[in-house]
Formats: structure tokens, sequence, C-alpha cells
């Protein structure tokens, strides 16, 4: 049993560019990483980006039929962020970096000790791919995810990536690589502990 501190929410936010319910190679990275935080007490849900009208900017709501507001809902309810992103041409999609672009208004939303509202909690990343740029990717996302606020567990990001000039997808593999599943049980332990600790000792305010 978990008590209120040990007790952890994730949301899980797929970049993938395929609509629901089409398969994802994103998505069962991510569905993976909440199998594993489940290990550690947490529960959580999972947003397909694209299956939603988020708009484009860099407002935390940019008006009439954005979706972006109730997506954040969920993302200030939670306690730890994972952001799981296919590789396209050697760079995260563009619905990733449309969620990057619109957790930058996070930036002026503050409490009253000056604090990010995103502060405090912990965020994570996934990649997959059949080509190469899962290290670049994953350096892009945990710069833009920290500059917002958030915080970054020791090996916190998990990947994977075809042999060179491949073209099989992760989703299509008959069982998940010992490599890649140690690397996301260890993501999901430590984001688990790092959590815990902040929700128990939070950063100063200003």
């Amino acid at each position: 049993m978990h008590d209120r501190i040990d007790s952890l929410r994730a949301l899980a936010l797929v970049c993938s560019l395929k609509a629901s319910p089409a398969p994802s190679s994103s998505d069962l990275m991510a569905r993976q990483i909440l199998d594993e935080l489940a290990k550690h007490g947490t529960t959580g849900d999972v947003v397909r980006v694209v299956d939603h009208d988020v708009k484009p900017g860099v407002e935390v709501d940019m008006g009439d039929g954005d979706a972006w507001p109730a997506i954040r809902e969920q993302l200030m309810a939670a306690d730890i962020l994972i952001v799981s992103t296919p590789t396209w041409v050697g760079h995260m999609s563009s619905v990733a970096q449309r969620v990057l672009e619109r957790l930058d208004g996070e930036l002026s939303e503050t409490d009253d000790s000056g604090r990010p509202l995103v502060a405090g909690k912990v965020a994570v990343t996934a990649v997959v791919g059949n080509e190469d740029g899962a290290h670049k990717i994953t350096a892009d996302l945990f710069q833009g995810l920290d500059d917002i606020g958030f915080t970054i567990p020791s090996q916190g990001g998990t990947y994977w990536n075809d042999e060179a000039m491949g073209g099989r997808d992760y989703k299509d593999l008959d069982e998940t690589p010992e490599a890649v599943a140690s690397t996301t049980a260890t993501l999901a332990e430590n984001a688990a502990h790092l959590a815990r600790a902040l929700k128990a000792s939070p950063y100063p305010g200003r």
C-alpha cells in the first residue's frame, strides 16, 4: 500500500503521427513505461496527441477549439510526464515539437512562491525509430523539458533504433530487447524515486 506521497500519477503524451486506433511503436513504448511505473505505485494515462486539436502556439490556451487546456489539466494532476516520440528524418516528430512549444507557456505560469507550476514534476522520454537520431532527440527533449521546469531523473530516457538502414518497427519485434527492457525499468524506478523525493521536499520558492 502507498500513502498519499507514495502514490503517484503519470501522464504519457504519445507523439506519434498516427491517429488512434492505428498501431504505434511510440504508444507501445509509453505503455511499457507505465507498466514499469505501476510496479512503483504509479497509475497513469495515455494521450495520443494527434487525436486532439492541439493548436500551434506558445500559450497555455490558444482559444476556441484548442484541445491543449484539457491535456494540460491532466498534466497538472500528474507527478511524472512521459514524452514518447518516433524518429522522422533524424528528428522528433512534429507533434513532439508542438508539445514542447505548448509547454513553453508554462514559463509564465508560477505559484505564489515564484516556482513554475511544473516545478517538482518529473519528465522522462522514449524515442523509437528505424533510423538514427535517438540520442539527439533525447538531448533536445531533455533540454526543453528542463528549461520549462521539469526535473529529469538519472537515466531518464529510453529508446530503440533498428540497425542502420533497417526497416523494422519496434511494435513488430517478437519481443522487447533486453537492453531496452532494462533501460525502461531503470527509468521507471528512478522517475518514481525522484517524484516522491520532490513531493516530500519541494524546490524552494523565490
